[in-house]
């Protein structure tokens, strides 16, 4: 990765770069036909990214709640001038199209889940977004497909966290219980 991200606390209002801003976003799906609730979560996504670069498909265990279908993960990354709340609102517009229905369990089975996961080398934190994901430092089957593709990013210091590479956080955390599947046919 040809740019440096180092942790910092932002203002108050956070401003894409004119050149946009490189951004990852995870996908997920366990329901239906989760390849194409995948892909289309991607088509979605390069409405709004540029230079987007995309995982390979991942099979994962549900996490929590454990009594549903596995998952498809993946992730991508790709730079944006949205700022970070029009972003999140593009998001979920996205999952709704695609039928999400945030009604049941909240670690529940959903047809497409995109988070945002990291906004350039910012640091957010307000009563609509938390940026760095506030899990993305545990969650294997978001690490394991982001580290295929920005392994050497670094992951902003938050209050509670240090800065580091998203490929030293995958190790960490391992891939147990998570198995690739293959490039995403689009």
């Amino acid at each position: 990765m040809s740019e440096s991200f180092v942790g910092r606390s932002p203002g108050p209002r956070v401003v894409p770069k004119p050149d946009g801003t490189l951004v990852a976003v995870s996908l997920g799906s366990n329901l239906g036909d989760r390849e194409a609730w995948i892909a289309s979560g991607v088509q979605a996504l390069r409405r709004d990214l540029e230079d987007v670069r995309l995982s390979a498909l991942y099979v994962t265990a549900p996490v929590l709640v454990e009594d549903q279908p596995l998952f498809l993960n993946a992730c991508c990354t790709g730079r944006t001038r949205l700022t970070p709340h029009q972003l999140l609102s593009q998001l979920q517009d996205a999952e709704q199209a695609a039928g999400r229905d945030r009604t049941g369990p909240r670690f529940g089975p959903r047809t497409l889940d995109l988070d945002l996961l990291l906004y350039g080398d910012e640091v957010i934190e307000d009563s609509d977004l938390v940026v760095p994901h506030p899990r993305l430092r545990e969650r294997g089957f978001v690490l394991i497909p982001l580290a295929e593709i920005a392994a050497e990013w670094i992951v902003p210091a938050s209050r509670q966290e240090e800065a580091e590479s998203v490929g030293s956080l995958a190790e960490r955390v391992g891939s147990d219980g998570i198995r690739i599947l293959g490039a995403l046919d689009e």
